[in-house]
């Protein structure tokens, strides 16, 4: 598993040419060895522009992101092998239409570190059965639910073997029905021991399986704690407002 560490982060975006937004400001964060961090907060905060900075789909316009100690904002560093390390799943599922599911799962394995096919079939099936859709391997995504689309999305993430996983509000786009089955399987990967840092805005999720719970909002990191603390006594009032909203 990876440490993830977040330090004086900023991300500037000029809008119509002329004005700047500072989606993130001076942002410190830890992500411990095995941790399951949770960042909540309004639209717009910033929080999915701060998660999609850990693996440079966004550049820091300033700041450090180390992971196990190297400097993801260093040109220097191999992006594609950060990307290799550190999956991540989307709110769209972004799953290929003419694969089938079998295939979407063990394309990375396969293409990326040159796997074995026969190897790569098993790792994806017991990927499949982890996430409760072997039955499913032969199908294409365009027969699946939304729900069991984004668990395959989430399999293939773990073909890559990450040491650890980013989630950007894995079940917005998803039927309330549905939620409950991928955050089950977001469950147990965190009771697994996976490194996590994800944006939800699955408050029973935070409280049932954040180790830390981060509050943002305008793009500062106003708040963050257990989620006993940030749940039933959160220190800012812009933390108790946002959830007294939403609770």
């Amino acid at each position: 598993m990876a440490k993830i560490e977040i330090i004086d982060l900023c991300k500037d975006y000029e809008a119509n040419g002329t004005t700047t937004v500072h989606a993130v400001k001076n942002a410190n964060l830890t992500v411990n060895d095995g941790e399951v961090v949770v960042i909540i907060g309004p639209s717009g905060s910033g929080k999915s522009t701060l998660l999609r900075t850990v693996n440079k789909l966004e550049t820091a316009t300033s700041g450090h992101i180390l992971i196990d100690g190297v400097d993801v904002t260093d040109p220097g560093t191999d992006i594609r092998k950060i990307r290799e390390e550190v999956g991540m799943v989307f709110q769209s599922f972004n799953l290929f239409p003419h694969l089938t599911v079998l295939d979407n799962v063990i394309i990375g394995p396969v293409k990326v570190l040159k796997m074995d096919k026969r190897k790569a079939r098993e790792l994806g099936l017991s990927l499949l059965r982890r996430v409760g859709l072997e039955e499913k391997a032969d199908v294409h995504p365009s027969q699946l639910s939304g729900g069991q689309q984004q668990r395959v999305a989430i399999a293939r993430a773990l073909a890559m073997k990450p040491r650890a996983m980013l989630f950007d509000e894995p079940t917005s786009a998803l039927d309330p029905e549905m939620i409950k089955e991928v955050l089950d399987v977001m469950l147990e990967l965190a009771k697994s021991g996976m490194t996590m840092l994800l944006v939800t805005h699955e408050m029973g999720f935070a409280r049932a399986a954040a180790d830390k719970v981060i509050f943002m909002d305008a793009g500062e990191i106003i708040e963050s704690g257990t989620p006993e603390q940030m749940f039933t006594n959160p220190k800012s009032g812009r933390t108790k407002s946002f959830l007294d909203h939403i609770l």
